[in-house]
């Protein structure tokens, strides 16, 4: 089968469930941002940066490990096992300690008085954790609708849970309050847990979803193989270092924003600002993660066909073309994409572009990662980030207390293009692939041309506006389509 129809084909089929699924997710964003101040929002923003630190910590690699080596075992029951014990017991772990020390953690983060949101956390990462070795396995077996149905009800349940505590329960409460059901209501609800209904609704939607994932598990293949365990620990080690400082770059600014900002009662309000922000580059993430599920198997499937460089260097191509229209589409219709945001967040905008294009720089350092990963270099890849995770950090502590969130977003974007640029240059000694640089950079150009131009469009008419922007992204497209009509026919009918 021609390798970029499959590899669109597992796209679209892991894409479906992830696109609508997290657009369904994201659509509780316009809620909160309506609902919450953002000082509120600013918790939640801060607790999740936390949570994807720790889940990269506590996966330590392993869901990567364990499609390197169920392609290569002949009995994937004991990598399967292995992979899954292994993750089952350094979470029970981390419970006992998370558990053991929640008061002190929660006074730490600066939320004296809010112990349980430690606790919470604790168990949706253990759930969440716990889940990963299923769901690749699902992957694995290509079982896409047993994936795609776990995935939409984990969405579903998480948004019917914080519709339920966020909207239902105090329009019931208010509008009547002498019923049976106000009355049963107002025994297991309470207004004070405010923005902790989300960490709530997270973690019933985690936990259902554990539970869903049960019939993929064979309780007697639960006996992790010592020596494929050693092995698969040498393999992922440096992919858990890898993971931190790719974390670090992809957090670090919500972990440390509160911190640095010199008003400090202005702080929360700006990490809110930023953190609703940084989700109106939804289409783009969307699209990235997409890719992602469906990519890492990919790279490893093409890599002993003698075309797989050709296939490579055509899925980059091909993936910074479509980044660069989602671009355009966000930015050229900007004033409406920020609708998406309540009106106190909006003031925040100027990071959307930034972001976007940090975000296009990360997937293609994921599209380029691939170098390490099949010659086993991965401990080179780490280091890579490591330089990256140096960078964000610095230019964090440099620009937050002289331009606020706007320092974190240059952060951002500075350590992604670094990191892309220095797994180009690595990767070219060890894996070397013919990309297309010289179309890629014209592609950029022009993309960032056509921004420019729009955002210096002195009409006040929306209307007309929205007209020349969609001329212009209309024209974007003829451009493309111009350079790239054979070379397109040649990829699909070849493959490369």
């Amino acid at each position: 089968m021609n390798p970029l129809k499959k590899l669109a084909g597992q796209t679209a089929i892991y894409g479906l469930p992830t696109i609508l699924g997290r657009l369904l997710n994201y659509l509780l964003v316009p809620l909160y941002t309506r609902v919450f101040l953002p000082e509120e929002y600013g918790v939640v923003t801060e607790m999740y940066a936390y949570v994807s630190f720790l889940f990269v910590l506590l996966t330590y690699g392993m869901e990567t490990a364990f499609f390197r080596f169920a392609n290569q075992e002949a009995h994937r029951g004991k990598v399967f096992g292995t992979a899954l014990t292994s993750l089952i017991v350094t979470s029970i772990i981390f419970l006992f300690l998370t558990y053991g020390s929640a008061s002190f953690l929660a006074d730490k983060l600066g939320y004296s008085g809010h112990t349980e949101y430690v606790k919470w956390f604790a168990l949706i990462l253990a759930a969440d954790v716990v889940s990963t070795i299923p769901y690749a396995n699902l992957r694995l077996k290509s079982k896409a609708v047993r994936f795609a149905t776990v995935k939409f009800i984990n969405i579903l349940s998480n948004i019917g849970f914080n519709l339920l505590f966020i909207v239902a329960c105090p329009y019931i409460l208010s509008h009547f309050p002498g019923s049976n059901i106000a009355g049963f209501i107002g025994k297991l609800y309470s207004a004070e847990i405010g923005v902790g209904y989300i960490f709530i609704s997270n973690l019933l939607a985690s936990l259902l979803t554990l539970i869903l994932l049960m019939p993929e598990i064979s309780f007697r293949n639960l006996k992790p193989d010592r020596e494929l365990l050693k092995k698969m620990l040498t393999y992922s080690w440096p992919l858990l270092i890898f993971g931190m400082a790719g974390i670090v770059n992809e957090t670090f600014d919500r972990i440390i924003l509160k911190h640095l900002i010199p008003d400090k009662t202005d702080a929360m309000v700006q990490l809110g600002i930023y953190g609703a922000c940084y989700k109106v580059s939804i289409l783009m993430t969307l699209f990235i993660q997409t890719y992602r599920y469906a990519a890492e198997p990919f790279f490893f499937d093409q890599a002993a066909r003698n075309d797989a460089k050709k296939t490579y260097a055509t899925t980059m191509h091909y993936f910074i073309i479509i980044c660069l229209f989602i671009f355009l589409a966000i930015m050229l219709y900007i004033d409406f994409v920020m609708l998406f945001v309540g009106k106190s967040y909006r003031e925040g905008v100027q990071v959307v572009p930034v972001l976007l294009l940090a975000n296009m720089f990360l997937g293609v350092f994921y599209n380029l990662s691939v170098w390490f990963k099949l010659t086993d270099k991965t401990k080179t890849g780490a280091m890579i980030s490591i330089a990256g995770a140096v960078v964000t950090i610095v230019l964090n502590f440099l620009l937050i207390p002289a331009l606020g969130y706007m320092g974190a977003a240059w952060a951002t974007l500075a350590c992604y293009a670094f990191m892309m640029a220095l797994s180009y240059l690595i990767g070219q000694k060890y894996y070397p692939v013919d990309y297309d640089l010289k179309n890629a950079l014209k592609y950029l150009v022009a993309a960032l041309v056509i921004y420019f131009i729009s955002s210096l469009s002195l009409l006040d008419t929306s209307g007309i506006r929205v007209l020349l922007n969609t001329m212009m992204l209309l024209l974007f497209m003829v451009f493309v389509y111009g350079s790239e009509k054979q070379r397109f026919k040649s990829a699909v009918n070849k493959g490369y």
